[in-house]
């Protein structure tokens, strides 16, 4: 069942790194703040170090009745403020809205929401982060494989929480907060360049087969995670872990 529902949401995360435009900002935003409109990972040493950025909000958006935990939200800033220097703090930003669309969605349409809806953007000082939590589910979701979150752009992220309610909680499936922290810690660890994707590896541990993945088996950036193999009993409450390769790579472009 696991493997099942967990084996694409990743894969998905970098077939549309090409489409993001560095050009494309409708912020207008003077230099040298970066844009809120590049490409996944071209932000990560923002995320790290707080050289430029010292704090960081974290727009949460969420389709009404599909909220995420609290706990699973939590548990995002604590894995920010393990690997992230940021001594001005990591604000939640929170609102919910109407539902967007008709309930099958491809990049462009999430990215179109997006541009319609956020409102936190990189100033002095602060950068910010868009993570929307949405209704239905990924155009190419199918009975053997759905897609649960997709990184893209610079700052931002998606979790199709909808399917990722549909398969968690109940007696054979995993705890909801696990899955979820699973997911957001996976999703966000992308976009501060992991593996490969901005944050340059200290040593070689790209899974050259499965792209931009760590080849150590129970990393929280192993493929595997998402099939559901390395997870083991995260109907127990476990959710992996960066190995130590991962880590030095964050430590390397300025993080903890």
């Amino acid at each position: 069942m696991i493997k099942q529902f967990l084996r694409t949401f990743l894969l998905l995360t970098f077939i549309f790194l090409v489409g993001c435009s560095k050009d494309d900002d409708p912020q207008n935003t003077p230099n040298p703040i970066p844009s809120n409109r590049l490409s996944t990972g071209d932000s990560a040493a923002d995320f790290l170090s707080d050289e430029l950025f010292s704090s960081l909000v974290i727009e949460v958006v969420y389709v009404e009745g599909y909220q995420p935990s609290q706990q699973s939200l939590d548990n995002l800033v604590s894995f920010i403020n393990t690997r992230c220097h940021k001594s001005g703090g990591v604000e939640l930003n929170m609102r919910s809205i109407a539902e967007p669309g008709d309930g099958d969605y491809d990049i462009q349409e999430i990215d179109d929401i997006e541009q319609d809806i956020r409102s936190q953007f990189n100033t002095e000082n602060r950068l910010a982060l868009f993570a929307m939590f949405i209704n239905g589910k990924w155009h190419e979701d199918t009975d053997n494989s759905v897609v649960l979150g997709v990184a893209y752009r610079n700052t931002s992220f998606v979790i199709f929480e909808e399917t990722l309610q549909r398969f968690s909680d109940q007696a054979t499936e995993p705890d909801r907060v696990v899955m979820e922290t699973t997911v957001f810690n996976h999703e966000f660890g992308h976009l501060l360049g992991l593996v490969d994707l901005g944050t340059d590896m200290q040593s070689d541990h790209l899974d050259t087969e499965n792209g931009h993945h760590c080849d150590v088996e129970d990393c929280l950036m192993n493929y595997r995670v998402e099939a559901g193999i390395s997870i083991g009993n995260i109907s127990g409450g476990d959710v992996p872990q960066l190995d130590s390769q991962c880590i030095a790579d964050l430590q390397a472009n300025g993080g903890k």
